[in-house]
Formats: structure tokens, C-alpha cells, sequence
């Protein structure tokens, strides 16, 4: 029978209601998905991305620093080595602190850096690190290889290899600290990438002129 046609506006609000009740709650859906409940960063935020990602750059900045630390006899190479181990094993502690209070595991589902793509690395397992040929996926990391000539070079040869490595191991986790300033608010994780920004910039200046006494220079900067 033809709805008599007194009642399509009545059909027409109800129709209009209910898609503003949708609309209501797929906005709710979105925001969960993007804050999480109470507003804690979820799996795919950028903010557990950078964490879990920054605490495996920093663990082989810490594993390079003790190999030189180790192999040098020269003191403000292995106080530089031995600031950056401290430094860099309290901040992974604290991503590592992060990702338990925001209830999330401390290794994600995601493939490493597909946080951060389209801010500057394009992200996704099997992606080459910028600068070093290695199939990792974070920029700056330095390959196998290298920690094998690293461990096995002496003297000299081991300082500027240091030196030459962790500028651009420096140079990858700057990259990775100014991309997570462009996809986040949340007031501690934005405190530590403008800090890792700040610090690491000044170490690579420090380690530029400590090359230059050694008569070398840095790798090509994967910096733009």
C-alpha cells in the first residue's frame, strides 16, 4: 500500500535522526581508535610507534658506545661514549614505562616506522635505512657489518668509526624525533623528542669537531 504522503516528513526526520545518531557513532569510533580510552595513545598511534621504535635505535646506540668505551683509551671519547650509554638507557626506560601505562605491549603489531610514514621515511618492514644499505627499516641504524668492523678496528680506526657511525645513527634519531613533533601533542612524549632533537643535535656538532681532529670526516648526512 502507498505510504500515505502525509507521513513522508515524518519519515524524513526520522531518517535525518538516525543519521545523525551514525554520524555520532562512528565519531565516537574514530576518536577511540585515534586516543584510546581516556585519551591514552592506542596500537597504531604515533606515540607508541615512537616509542618502540626510538627504544631499539637507543639500544644500538648503547651497544655501539660500549664497544668503543671499551676499545678507546682516549677520555672524552669514552666519557662522550659513556654519556651517551646513561643517557639513552634512562630514555628507553621511559618508553618502555610509557607503552605499560598506556596498557600496550612492548613490541606492536605494526611493521617498524609506519608511524612515521610520509614524515620523512617511508615506513614498512623491508624498507632500506637511509644511508646504510641495511635492510632495517629506522634511519641511521647501523648494518651488521659495520658493528663487526666496529668491534674488530683499533686505535684510531675505531674512533672515527665510532664517531662516523653514531653522527648518523644521531642524524636517524633526530629525523625520527622531528617527525613524532609533527604527529603529536601529548605533552611527555613531545617534551622527549624536542629533547633527543636538542641533545643529539649538539652531540653530532660535538663529534664533527672530534673527527676533524682526526683528520676525517662524517658519512653523507641522511638529514635534508
Amino acid at each position: 500500500m502507498e505510504e500515505p504522503i502525509e507521513d513522508y516528513p515524518r519519515r524524513s526526520r526520522r531518517l535525518t535522526m538516525l543519521g545523525a545518531v551514525l554520524g555520532c557513532l562512528v565519531l565516537a569510533v574514530v576518536l577511540l581508535l585515534v586516543l584510546g580510552r581516556d585519551g591514552e595513545p592506542t596500537e597504531a598511534s604515533a606515540e607508541a610507534g615512537f616509542a618502540r621504535d626510538m627504544a631499539v635505535h637507543h639500544s644500538q646506540a648503547v651497544q655501539m658506545s660500549f664497544i668503543t668505551r671499551d676499545g678507546s683509551t682516549d677520555e672524552r671519547l669514552r666519557t662522550l661514549a659513556y654519556d651517551i650509554i646513561i643517557t639513552q638507557t634512562a630514555q628507553r626506560g621511559m618508553f618502555m614505562g610509557w607503552l605499560q601505562q598506556w596498557e600496550l605491549n612492548q613490541a606492536g603489531e605494526r611493521p617498524p616506522m609506519a608511524w612515521m610514514a610520509g614524515h620523512g621515511h617511508g615506513g614498512g618492514a623491508g624498507t632500506p635505512a637511509a644511508g646504510t644499505g641495511t635492510p632495517s627499516t629506522m634511519p641511521g641504524m647501523a648494518s651488521e657489518e659495520e658493528l663487526k668492523r666496529l668491534r674488530e678496528a683499533s686505535g684510531k680506526d675505531k674512533e672515527i668509526l665510532f664517531l662516523q657511525l653514531m653522527i648518523r645513527h644521531h642524524e636517524g634519531g633526530v629525523q625520527m624525533a622531528q617527525a613524532l613533533l609533527n604527529l603529536s601533542e601529548r605533552d611527555e612524549v613531545v617534551t622527549m623528542a624536542r629533547h633527543i632533537v636538542n641533545t643529539q643535535s649538539g652531540e653530532i656538532k660535538l663529534m664533527t669537531d672530534m673527527l676533524k681532529q682526526r683528520g676525517a670526516q662524517p658519512l653523507p648526512s641522511i638529514l635534508e
